[in-house]
């Protein structure tokens, strides 16, 4: 899904710059380019990052249990 048409930058685009380190809203839209044009898609890039959070804060814990 593309989330910000400016820079065509999909979700998939921002999944790939928090696997890669990103953090914040702003360290994404760095990365990848979004929301550096006319910001319109800053609020669907912070939706996709807390969405990508939410994923990944469960297998980050499984992780931890696993290498106990």
């Amino acid at each position: 899904m593309i989330v910000c048409h400016c820079g065509v930058v999909t979700s998939g685009d921002i999944a790939e710059a928090m696997i890669g380190g990103a953090r914040t809203v702003g360290e994404v839209c760095r990365r990848t380019g979004a929301a550096q044009s006319c910001g319109t898609c800053y609020f669907s890039v912070r939706q996709v990052v807390c969405q990508h959070e939410q994923h990944a804060q469960p297998v980050a814990e499984e992780a931890v249990r696993a290498a106990s």
